[in-house]
């Protein structure tokens, strides 16, 4: 079973670019803490994704599972890989926002790490707010789309 975290918290890079992982998820991370974490490129947004060394090692399996003899996996896995980087938490519990994801992510000081399902999302803080609050998405009719037409009872 993977993890569920919770939590949004803002961060500010230091001079170094490094940040402070908030004391709720080191405690919901547990041991993991102890050993590297995977740091990407999101698919979707400017934003980075971060996460654990078992949880990366579970989406590389299903990712592993496709035929790299046909093309479009091919260019996938080149494009969902590009920039991934390990990090560590250093002794005083901060992780270092490589030079090329903090361009790719437009972060400059003011951040935000988002709980989302496995993994925590790592936004600029003006790109989050808009994300969060654009009025040209429909929350109400997208979560009917996306979680109405399942029926939970048959689980």
């Amino acid at each position: 079973m993977g993890a569920h975290l919770i939590g949004v918290y803002e961060c500010k890079l230091d001079a170094k670019s490094r940040f402070m992982l908030p004391k709720a998820f080191k405690k919901q991370l547990s041991s993991a803490v102890d050993s590297p974490f995977i740091l990407k490129r999101s698919v979707f947004h400017k934003c980075l994704e971060l996460f654990t060394m078992d949880e990366w090692n579970q989406v590389v399996l299903d990712i592993n599972k496709l035929n790299r003899f046909v093309k479009k996996n091919n260019d996938f896995i080149r494009m969902f890989t590009a920039g991934v980087k390990v990090v560590e938490l250093d002794n005083t519990g901060r992780l270092l926002l490589p030079k090329d994801l903090q361009l790719f992510s437009g972060i400059n000081k003011d951040l935000v790490l988002s709980s989302s399902g496995n993994m925590i999302e790592i936004w600029d803080k003006k790109s989050y707010e808009y994300i969060i609050n654009n009025d040209n998405i429909d929350f109400a009719a997208l979560a009917e789309d996306v979680m109405g037409p399942k029926d939970i009872k048959d689980e």
